[in-house]
């Protein structure tokens, strides 16, 4: 197929549908059947090229993984509410901390407990932050925002021990040895996270609001929305909102499983990573399947902590009604990533990285390489949501470009990963904002609009460096 800008279509109608409709769903439903009737050029075939997407997308084991993950995470979040754990946390939290300044150093202090993986620090601390936030009526979108930098921006800036690590040296891996670079993969990966400026620029800018951003009271303007908020659901889940009211507040019943749980996962990711060849710790964290290995850590947790919970006299019909009641709480998350990894798909299908690629052109100047590949792999990563898809798009290109133009290799690879950073970080569309979004009750387009306008501006300031390493760095 020739690739021109209709591999472009099905991503402009999702953003343009979500940002009309406030709501992501329609677009990524009509974008989808767009994408799949572009390439069959029929609708009752683009139909059911659509549903083969889906299926496809859940026939992927990566795919399963996080699927699984997400559901038996909000079932143990569930049972750990009713159980009273997560509230017994946020009161013994809540008579330490007074401010909104307090809240966001403890999003902080949470890092060396939850850096593994994006989605397990955010399903980790989300519930907690959020109780915090409804009983100091803080704004919900900064709040969010500093829990969100905390979690992309730190976590991609690591060398080990993360669910990115083993994925963005392989990468780097395979464009080296396409190109026959006498490099070593994981040298140029470390030298690369010193580029990420997107990255470090967030990091700065969320350190900067904690730490240096008075604390301010909130204004009768922000009580009046949130008490709009709570009037438009006043029958939301109202039985449940009860029930929790009466639960006996017991920290321990939250404090056992999630130490279970991050012990569980540090071990069984050594475990993993030594049975696949490693010789060190590092390198173990590192070459373990994280996602796995996360998921059969929450299976494990939940197993021990339905048991631990009945020794301690839980009910047994309230334990299972709060498991399922987690997990269907994340049914909205799942479905949409699912949608997004289908719509993905599609544009593969349409030739989306070739006419990316194609368009840029044969040469450009040595110095703008980065710059050029952070923008547009940002405005890519921005329409996808996808830090991965980013990377995986764009590494290729990004080597290719640094190779022919006499760029700093780890410069541009720095700048491709801080493109999926970008990405990751503000769009709609992302894993992080849409889980994010659903723990705190947001918004998912309004929330995703409120930390454009932020992110917006540390990347403009990482292009900026982009523009002067490259006169300097090779």
């Amino acid at each position: 197929m020739e690739h021109t800008w209709l591999s472009l279509l099905p991503f402009l109608i999702v953003i343009s549908m979500s940002i009309w409709l406030k709501n992501i769903l329609p677009g990524l439903v009509v974008g989808l059947l767009v994408g799949s009737m572009i390439v069959t050029s029929d609708f009752l075939a683009g139909s059911q090229q659509s549903v083969l997407y889906i299926v496809t997308t859940l026939s992927e084991e990566t795919n399963i993984k996080i699927i699984g993950f997400l559901y038996l995470f909000g079932g143990l979040v569930g049972m750990m509410n009713i159980s009273g754990g997560i509230k017994g946390i946020s009161e013994w939290v809540g008579t330490r901390i007074k401010t909104e300044r307090g809240l966001l150093k403890l999003i902080w202090l949470t890092l060396p407990f939850t850096f593994m993986m994006p989605m397990f620090r955010i399903m980790m601390i989300g519930p907690v932050v959020k109780s915090l936030i409804k009983k100091m009526n803080l704004s919900k979108q900064k709040v969010g925002l500093i829990m969100d930098i905390s979690t992309e921006s730190v976590i991609v800036l690591l060398p080990v021990a993360t669910a990115f690590v083993g994925f963005m040296v392989s990468l780097v891996g395979a464009g080296i040895q396409e190109l026959q670079l006498e490099m070593s993969p994981y040298r140029v990966f470390l030298l690369s996270i010193l580029f990420n400026f997107f990255a470090i620029v967030m990091l700065v800018i969320g350190i900067l609001q904690t730490f240096w951003n008075p604390t301010k009271k909130t204004n009768d303007s922000t009580k009046s929305n949130l008490k709009v908020d709570e009037d438009e659901h006043e029958f939301h889940r109202v039985g449940i909102k009860r029930e929790l009211s009466l639960v006996k507040a017991q920290p321990w019943n939250l404090i056992i499983p999630v130490f279970l749980l991050l012990g569980l996962s540090l071990f069984l990711l050594w475990q993993d990573g030594m049975a696949k060849g490693a010789k060190t710790l590092f390198e173990a964290l590192s070459m373990a399947d994280a996602t796995f290995v996360m998921l059969l850590a929450v299976f494990i947790t939940l197993i021990i902590t339905f048991i631990f919970y009945i020794v301690r006299r839980q009910q047994l019909h309230e334990i299972l009604y709060h498991f399922y009641d987690g997990g269907n709480q994340m049914m909205e998350a799942i479905s949409l990533l699912v949608l997004i990894w289908a719509l993905t798909l599609s544009a593969e299908d349409l030739g989306f990285s070739d006419f990316i690629s194609s368009t840029l052109g044969s040469f450009l100047p040595a110095f703008m390489t980065p710059a050029t590949i952070f923008l547009i792999g940002s405005i890519v990563g921005y329409f996808i949501g996808s830090s991965w898809g980013t990377w995986g798009l764009f590494m290729p290109l990004g080597l290719t470009l640094a190779v022919s133009t006499g760029a700093s290799v780890p410069l541009t690879v720095g700048a491709v990963f801080a493109s999926g950073a970008f990405g990751a970080l503000t769009s709609p569309l992302g894993d992080t904002t849409i889980t994010t979004a659903s723990i705190l009750d947001l918004s998912i387009v309004d929330y995703a609009r409120y930390k454009l306008k932020i992110s917006a501006i540390g990347g403009v300031i990482a292009i900026v460096l982009y523009l002067v390493s490259g006169l300097f760095v090779v």
